[in-house]
């Protein structure tokens, strides 16, 4: 049985609403990793596959790519209430925390030890953002044509600082030749 025939849970308004909500608050340093954990491998709402297509969508998407996440989910399993509840409660902990932490930074942000857990802090989430991106490439097995495509778009973007619209209008077209070769091999 493949991971696409098992039955996933479907959840309720409030189940989308309060997993949101924790998502939000967990989600220090990078949202779709925790996004992705707790979607697909905690509450199997999703599948690998289908997270990853509606995180691409959502970065190819204006604006924040885990707020466009959010409101397809919960499009999906609940329409426009679902559309609406997602991105609220991801956001809406968070925003009471932030103004907080605002708060705290601008009196204490100079402070020497401020500055250095700020420091581990970024370093940390720049480590779960890469190693997300490599469990779900384990677990996607993507073909080598789309997984060049991946490094490219990490080179260019990373590496060369190319703005990320450019890097996706420039790679999308090499990106959707790459898949529809794989789906016309299959």
């Amino acid at each position: 049985m493949s991971e696409t025939d098992t039955p996933r849970p479907v959840p309720t308004l409030l189940d989308l609403f309060l997993t949101y909500g924790k998502i939000g608050l967990i989600g220090f340093g990078g949202i779709n990793a925790w996004a992705r954990r707790v979607l697909v491998e905690e509450k199997r709402w999703l599948t690998d596959q289908e997270y990853a297509e509606t995180l691409g969508l959502g970065q190819v998407l204006p604006g924040p790519n885990a707020l466009n996440a959010a409101i397809m989910v919960g499009d999906r399993f609940h329409g426009t209430a679902g559309a609406i509840a997602a991105p609220g409660a991801m956001f809406g902990g968070p925003l009471v925390l932030l103004a907080g932490l605002a708060t705290f930074y601008d009196a204490y942000g100079e402070v020497p030890i401020v500055k250095a857990i700020l420091a581990g802090l970024a370093a940390a989430a720049a480590g779960m953002v890469i190693g997300t991106a490599a469990k779900m490439t384990q677990k996607l097995k993507p073909p080598p044509a789309l997984l060049a495509v991946g490094l490219i778009a990490l080179v260019a973007a990373g590496v060369f600082r190319v703005p990320l619209p450019w890097v996706v209008l420039g790679l999308a077209p090499f990106g959707i030749l790459a898949a529809r070769h794989v789906m016309r091999a299959k």
